[in-house]
């Protein structure tokens, strides 16, 4: 499903700028793009995001203090969200995914909450984006399991507890893995597919106050789809690993 096709200035701004140079790596690598908007409007909006992201950390790291101002105590705040959620989910060995899980939450929340912003496009309403998202942390978890287990030790919990049943269990193991890449992608990007819409429509009809109810249900929902994206991330590293500390904890007993 394609991106809403409404045009976006700074969309046009990136294709007027990096649009040639955008066809050339196309031609280069045989990809077909498009010559009037080769950049679309979801990869725009996604590198204005992680634009913004890197700036204001540099920005705040440069400024960090050992009495807070106001920027750096939201910043504390929202670190420690996330790395009280990885302790609650995973343990104490959570700490060691907060880059990922941190990073990843913040380009999906910002990502959620820039479409609200009249002028701008959510990069999350656009397939492309979400499935990326869910693909990077499919990637990361069975990354993340191998590293602690070993590859042999990893893969050995696909085949179910009996050795019979393998035949059985790991064709449902293999689909239940992949389901969650359709499951993350989907859910994220059907409600801010919807939400963005609705306000596109809303906007055009009645610019003004008519919309606002919308977009103050947008910036819940936003919160809440990176909440759950982040959780069941979360949930995925955790069952990743677990199989290893429960066998460490077997030997110490």
């Amino acid at each position: 499903m394609e991106e809403l096709e409404h045009r976006i200035f700074f969309a046009d701004l990136f294709n007027w700028a990096l649009g040639p140079a955008a066809l050339w790596i196309g031609n280069l690598l045989g990809i077909h793009l498009n010559h009037e908007r080769p950049i679309p409007n979801h990869v725009a909006m996604a590198i204005i995001v992680a634009a913004l992201l890197v700036g204001v950390s540099a920005f705040m790291r440069n400024r960090y203090r050992l009495i807070p101002g106001p920027g750096q105590q939201i910043i504390e705040l929202i670190v420690d969200f996330f790395q009280g959620l990885l302790l609650d989910v995973i343990g104490e060995k959570g700490k060691r995914y907060l880059p990922v899980i941190g990073t990843l939450g913040l380009f999906i929340l910002t990502s959620n909450l820039i479409g609200l912003i009249p002028g701008f496009a959510s990069p999350t309403s656009n397939l492309n984006v979400t499935v990326a998202c869910a693909l990077t942390i499919f990637v990361y978890y069975h990354f993340s399991g191998i590293r602690e287990q070993g590859i042999l030790h990893y893969l050995k919990h696909f085949l179910g507890p009996i050795p019979l049943l393998a035949p059985i269990v790991v064709p449902i193991e293999i689909i239940s893995h992949f389901s969650r890449i359709i499951s993350l992608s989907i859910r994220l990007f059907g409600n801010i597919f919807g939400e963005d819409l609705v306000i596109l429509i809303l906007f055009s009809l009645v610019p003004l106050f008519v919309p606002l109810p919308m977009q103050f249900m947008a910036l819940f929902t936003s919160i809440v789809q990176t909440f759950v994206f982040v959780m069941l991330s979360c949930i995925y590293i955790g069952g990743a690993i677990a199989a290893e500390e429960e066998h460490t904890e077997a030997h110490s007993h």
